[in-house]
């Protein structure tokens, strides 16, 4: 293999293995879902009993046609019996129609709930939970893993109650009929156990792998399409296609694994209920040639063992094949329902009116079993002040400010608003307190409106109209054939980068929140649009207490506190005139600083 191709080999996002979960736990935490649907449930198994019931009659009225009917030359008898076993069937049929009706509205329900609750879970995970997670991975959880677990809870519960009752009822009827052919039947019933036990002990592994490998798939599917425009930038399609082709494949194999197991096995139960077949065959027979049962006898007990005994044994054997594909699915479900969410939604609130105080009093960060990231932090803002950081790559700014919104939790020290510890406030007012604008403003695939109007849902129009103006996009969004209503495609890429940036200086506007977050708010765009960006900027912070990791020291001359940051701690302080006449790390930055951006300058200083 070539060097290019083992890399494509390599899986570059990352797949988490989950534990197998116990049969049992993944029937007993998906059973929980049919509580509400509890009637519809029984509905089902009634319809599905009330089916087999009617099917169970059709070699009974096989056996009176041929040996009471036929044989005995009662013709009289013989429409009456034909029309018994004609509507056998119709009421088998019409029982199962409704069954199928009942069924699939419980099954969308189900789906439906359980959907629901993963999504709810998922939005209330921590941030660093996703961090090293794949979308396409967590797509396909919520997706087809949710689908297989319901599979189990719904056909199988039925189909798997239906074919015990079908066993135990032929298993009467057969023992009732002839003890001696019933246990000629049992004899591969010793087969038919090792091999489901075989199956089921070697299955989980299988259908993990393959699971795993339709992640990988669907994760890299997510991003290329999300990274399209730089694919096609690069010409990279023939390297992608490579690349597509690896997970495609290792999902293929994986598959195949799955299937060849279920070839031999599958065929192999089948063979022997026929064995089982031709074994009552031969010795029915002979007993049919000896005087000592009528045919019509033989072929009644035929019918029991072959449609309601080794039928619904096989079906079993499916089932069995279902749940060791649900165990797979459950546990990467119960991944995301297991995961401990973010810290209690109760607590605290801020006092009214928030004043914007905010506190860091020796704050430290690190990842769990991971590098440190901030040690020994501590800095005071008071209402309405601008703090701004700057730092190289790394320095830790961007986690300095995404533990004042709880995105990341301190691991030392504490902060506090208002003189309140963040930790003992709960989420929700804590978050309303807080507006962030991040470096790459992310738009939902919807309206400009409703992207706009994500900062405050209640907002009236000229409360929307008042932001955009605010924000300098109010321009722009006119002059679109259908203004507000116009739709920005999916993460915006309808619009420019600063068009997008100044929408979301729009939605925090309207947020009007009293702390605000900007994150190199102005990167990545010219100078004209970085003046509208700028302009819009300084409408949002005023009155308003703002930590802005900034991007050029332009925009940040005015600030009450300057923090330079290095390798997760502070080295300097202070407003920009006292830190040039400190003459260190801020003072050399500054005088290249009209021809570079921050970055650019601290790579320049070697730093």
């Amino acid at each position: 293999m070539s060097h290019a191709h083992a890399r494509l080999g390599a899986h570059t996002d990352p797949t988490f293995r989950s534990e197998p979960r116990p049969a049992r736990e993944v029937i007993r935490r998906v059973a929980k879902y049919l509580k509400p649907y509890r009637w519809a449930a029984v509905g089902t198994i009634v319809c599905a009993v009330a089916s087999l019931g009617f099917g169970m009659l059709y070699p009974r009225l096989t056996r009176l046609l041929i040996d009471d009917v036929v044989a005995g030359g009662r013709a009289e008898w013989l429409t009456p019996a034909a029309l018994g076993l004609l509507g056998a069937f119709f009421l088998r049929e019409s029982f199962n129609s409704l069954r199928i009706r009942v069924n699939n509205r419980l099954e969308q329900n189900v789906i439906f709930d359980m959907r629901r609750e993963v999504y709810g879970r998922l939005q209330r995970l921590p941030v660093a939970w996703f961090d090293p997670r794949a979308s396409g991975d967590l797509m396909t959880r919520v997706i087809e893993d949710v689908n297989s677990v319901e599979r189990l809870l719904i056909d199988g519960t039925e189909q798997g109650t239906v074919a015990v009752l079908s066993i135990v009822g032929a298993l009467f009827f057969m023992f009732a009929s002839s003890p001696m052919l019933a246990g000629v039947s049992l004899v591969p019933l010793p087969v038919l156990v090792v091999g489901a036990l075989w199956y089921t002990t070697t299955a989980h592994k299988r259908y993990r792998q393959q699971r795993e490998a339709s992640s990988a798939m669907n994760a890299l599917l997510m991003d290329n399409l999300q990274g399209i425009r730089q694919v096609k930038a690069f010409g990279r399609q023939d390297y992608e296609d490579a690349r597509f082709s690896q997970r495609a494949e290792e999902l293929r194999q994986g598959t195949l694994v799955v299937m060849r197991a279920w070839a031999w096995y599958s065929p192999a139960m089948e063979f022997a209920g026929a064995l089982g077949i031709g074994l009552v065959l031969w010795v029915g027979g002979g007993q049919v040639i000896a005087g000592r049962m009528e045919i019509g006898e033989l072929v009644a007990f035929m019918l029991y063992a072959g449609m309601f005994f080794y039928q619904p044994i096989g079906r079993l054997h499916a089932l069995n094949q279902m749940l060791q594909s649900a165990r797979a699915a459950a546990a990467r479900v119960f991944d995301i329902l297991d995961a401990p969410t973010e810290r209690a939604e109760r607590g605290g609130v801020l006092r009214c009116p928030v004043k914007g105080e905010v506190v860091y009093e020796d704050v430290g960060f690190h990842y769990p079993g991971g590098r440190t990231v901030l040690r020994g932090i501590s800095l005071q803002a008071m209402p309405g002040e601008m703090v701004a950081l700057v730092g190289p790559t790394g320095a830790g700014k961007s986690t300095l400010v995404n533990l004042l919104p709880a995105f990341y939790e301190a691991t030392s020290g504490r902060i506090t608003i208002d003189g309140q510890d963040i930790r003992q406030v709960g989420l929700e007012p804590l978050r309303a307190a807080i507006s962030v604008v991040s470096q790459e403003p992310f738009l939902f695939n919807g309206t400009l409106r409703e992207n706009i109007l994500y900062g405050r849902l209640d907002a009236a129009e000229p409360e929307l109209i008042a932001a955009a103006k605010a924000a300098n996009c109010h321009d722009f969004i006119s002059r679109l054939p259908e203004g507000y209503d116009s739709r920005v495609g999916e993460r915006g890429v309808k619009l420019s980068v600063g068009e997008k940036q100044r929408v979301s200086i729009a939605r925090a506007l309207l947020k009007n929140a009293p702390i605000l977050i900007l994150d190199e708010a102005t990167a990545s765009v010219d100078t004209q649009t970085e003046r509208l960006i700028q302009e819009a900027l300084e409408r949002l912070m005023s009155g308003r207490t703002s930590f802005v990791i900034a991007h050029r020291l332009s925009t940040i001359r005015s600030a009450k506190l300057i923090l330079v940051l290095k390798a997760g701690e502070i080295l300097e302080r202070g407003t920009h005139e006292s830190l040039l006449a400190a003459n260190g790390l801020y003072a050399r930055l500054a005088q290249i600083q009209n021809t570079t951006t921050i970055e650019e300058g601290f790579e320049r200083l070697g730093v």
